[in-house]
């Protein structure tokens, strides 16, 4: 834990791996999506990333809470390309909520963190129900020897709707996953690109004694705000070419935003 965040105010770049083998939108083959995902790793290093997430949200539509082995074994592969490239500190999400199968490709790469959807609680996702999975993640990454790749939990998850647990707030919530031994958790907004509420993640990290992560939405008019409240920022959409998660990486982009994120750390 110490040595992943021993930068406080870390950024975290996100990879969008290309369709993946059997998804609706593949094509491409592994070499070229491999290829893409180092060459954005390097991006991301030039400009003073931190660290990196590799995440399949290309494979549109998603399956819920469960993927086939052809994506665990890509993910795996992308993973250690990019962390072998980079040698950043590497994560990983498989989508949409196939945690287990993310903690394995994890393991298997030598990945850092796996960032994890339904860890506790339950909502209503675009796939549908989604469960919490603390228990049984946790049992599996002591099965597998993975007690050093941190779990790092999404809580009132964006793309979701929450109206089950409505009566819970979000510190509870985050009570509740650092109680299940989540290493840290991740407040979002309502939607890819949507920045989180300031006052939520400052409610969380104030009751919480593990890392705080904003997971949607920053950009270079809120980064500051939120260095000053969350551990660590991980951003996708505002690095991307006109701010959309779908495009290359922007490299000016990068940069504008690792320059401010120095600034304020100076200030």
């Amino acid at each position: 834990m110490k040595n992943i965040f021993k930068n406080s105010g870390a950024v975290i770049g996100m990879i969008h791996a290309g369709a993946l083998p059997g998804t609706p939108a593949s094509g491409e083959s592994m070499e070229r999506i491999l290829a893409r995902a180092k060459e954005e790793s390097l991006i991301y290093r030039e400009a003073g990333v931190d660290m990196l997430l590799v995440e399949n949200m290309h494979d549109v539509p998603y399956l819920k809470g469960r993927v086939g082995p052809e994506i665990t074994a890509a993910m795996a592969l992308i993973g250690y390309e990019v962390k072998k490239a980079a040698g950043l500190p590497c994560g990983i999400q498989i989508l949409a909520g196939a945690n287990i199968e993310a903690l394995g490709a994890a393991k298997a790469a030598g990945l850092d963190f796996v960032r994890v959807e339904g860890f506790v609680f339950a909502h209503v996702s675009d796939e549908g129900l989604m469960e919490g999975c603390a228990g049984e993640l946790l049992r599996y990454r002591r099965h597998i020897g993975a007690e050093d790749i941190l779990i790092l939990a999404d809580i009132k998850k964006k793309h979701a709707s929450h109206a089950l647990t409505a009566d819970v707030d979000i510190v509870e919530t985050a009570r509740a996953a650092r109680f299940f031994k989540a290493d840290g958790v991740i407040v979002t907004g309502a939607s890819t690109g949507s920045p989180a509420s300031s006052d939520e993640v400052r409610r969380v990290k104030e009751s919480l004694d593990i890392p705080v992560l904003v997971g949607s939405g920053v950009n270079l008019d809120n980064v500051g705000e939120f260095l000053n409240l969350a551990d660590a920022l991980i951003v996708g959409s505002y690095f991307k070419q006109d701010g959309l998660w779908s495009n290359p990486v922007d490299p000016g982009r990068i940069r504008l935003l690792m320059q401010k994120v120095a600034d304020v750390k100076v200030g």
